[in-house]
């Protein structure tokens, strides 16, 4: 579990095959074989660590429905260490399971992002609402449906979040990890379970 709230931004280092060589100086510090880093907000397993990098082991799906794929050497990353109990929550809970692809619109500081039909996402992004961008958490406002089921919606970035992660270099047309917010996910499904009770009765 995370919080949004990017630690470090570091790079990619190269690609071996399925591993992926991250470089990275602060999420170093403590981090050992079998921890976890969200890396463009997705939860990845330490496998090994060497004078500042860490590599991951990064499967044909995760490839596949992230945006890590199309990684290149030298390409900033955002990076945040799993959460401990003892730690502040300055950001949302974020699980660092990728649910889509977002694609960008509108670069920094309004950021505005399309999100495709695929995956039925739609729902769970609400005016107000949080949703994490390449691991970053963030406010959701001005949401636009499009006649296909997916949307577009904005997010105001300050200068600070803009200089220390890769949101603020990002230009239209290029893509970004997103995820929703699973307070959402458990609530709908709560509901759901509650719904199907009551017409049984």
């Amino acid at each position: 579990m995370f919080t949004g709230l990017v630690e470090e931004l570091g790079s990619f280092a190269c690609r071996i095959g399925t591993r992926y060589r991250f470089s990275a100086e602060v999420t170093l510090r403590d981090s050992a074989v079998d921890d976890s880093i969200a890396v463009n907000g997705c939860c990845l397993t330490v496998v090994e660590v060497g004078n500042g990098w860490w590599e991951a082991d990064i499967s044909a799906e995760t490839a596949r429905r992230t945006a890590l794929g199309s990684l290149q050497p030298g390409d900033p990353v955002n990076l945040e260490r799993s959460l401990r109990y003892a730690d502040r929550l300055g950001g949302h809970l974020v699980q660092g399971h990728v649910d889509g692809v977002a694609t960008i619109l509108q670069s920094a500081p309004d950021l505005r992002v399309a999100v495709p039909p695929a995956g039925a996402l739609r729902r769970y992004i609400v005016e107000k609402g949080a949703v994490t961008l390449d691991g970053v958490s963030l406010t959701c406002f001005d949401i636009a449906d499009d006649a296909a089921g997916g949307c577009e919606f904005s997010v105001a970035l300050i200068p600070h979040t803009m200089s220390m992660t890769t949101l603020g270099a990002v230009q239209p047309d290029d893509v970004v990890n997103l995820e929703v917010d699973v307070l959402a996910r458990y609530v709908e499904r709560l509901l759901g379970h509650t719904e199907a009770a009551t017409d049984d009765d």
